[in-house]
């Protein structure tokens, strides 16, 4: 911190130009602190190694503020400059008119005037006269007279008709309390866009979302009723597996009786022939 500032540029004092004895403290943060001695607040700031700068000279006591003064001056002056650079810079276009101009090309004209007044531009009506014209330049100033009637719901005069030469001038500027209403309502305009936006955008990133959750749904069932089906087949084959079985037991019992049978046969074959003997 550099105790010993340059000159001031704005209306900030900072460091030991802050003439009170007293200050109420706010910090880096933004947090209230609270009433503080000066010689506080700049110990505050010499050990944070930033500045102490008197942001509401008027208040009692003044308050001030903890913060980085070079770099809040940096982001101020890049502020104003977007601010320039955003600013439209305010135009004169010129509509010109003869002593001639029939009743609809001056509602023409009126029209043409009203869109240059409504993005901030101020218009000159030009009414040039030529030859026996001159001789008659009221014509000229009942047709401004009539632009002014048509356009006063949104313009002002900033110069009367004025005659210079042959030609007939009059100034209209846009009315500021109309300018700034429709400045205001296409910022709303802009803004209801932007959320509308953002809305469309949620709206979309939740469908994906929920398309994502039913695509894994639709893998999850797709597994289970591969599990069924699975399960399903190693049943059927293990009953397939028990019946083979137990027709291999009935085909072993029958063997079996077939040699008991066999054996009962040769016995009392053998008997009948001992008694023959």
């Amino acid at each position: 911190m550099d105790k010993k500032s340059g000159p001031i540029k704005n209306r900030f004092r900072l460091n030991n130009r802050i003439r009170a004895r007293e200050v109420r403290l706010i910090d880096e943060e933004g947090a209230q602190v609270g009433i503080v001695s000066l010689r506080d607040a700049l110990q505050r700031a010499e050990d944070r190694g930033i500045d102490l700068v008197e942001v509401a000279p008027n208040a009692v006591p003044p308050v001030c503020r903890l913060m980085d003064y070079g770099k809040f001056r940096y982001e101020q002056s890049k502020k104003e400059r977007e601010a320039r650079k955003n600013q439209k810079q305010t135009e004169l276009k010129e509509v010109r008119l003869r002593p001639k101009t029939d009743d609809h090309d001056l509602d023409v004209k009126a029209s043409q005037a009203r869109r240059f007044l409504l993005v901030g531009d101020k218009v000159k009506f030009t009414v040039r006269f030529r030859g026996r014209e001159l001789a008659h330049p009221d014509i000229g100033r009942e047709m401004l007279e009539q632009l002014v009637e048509k356009l006063r719901d949104v313009a002002v005069v900033e110069q009367k008709p004025l005659m210079e030469s042959r030609a007939l001038f009059l100034v209209l500027s846009p009315n500021p309390k109309v300018l700034k209403a429709l400045q205001k309502a296409q910022r709303a305009a802009q803004a209801a866009a932007s959320l509308k936006e953002k809305a469309s955008r949620q709206a979309l990133t939740e469908s994906e979302t929920s398309e994502t959750h039913e695509t894994h749904e639709t893998h999850e069932d797709a597994a289970m009723v591969e599990e069924v089906q699975q399960a399903l087949a190693l049943a059927e084959t293990e009953a397939q597996d028990q019946d083979f079985e137990a027709d291999s037991q009935d085909f072993e019992d029958e063997d079996d009786e077939d040699h008991e049978s066999e054996a009962d046969l040769q016995e009392s074959e053998a008997e009948e022939d001992k008694a023959t003997i």
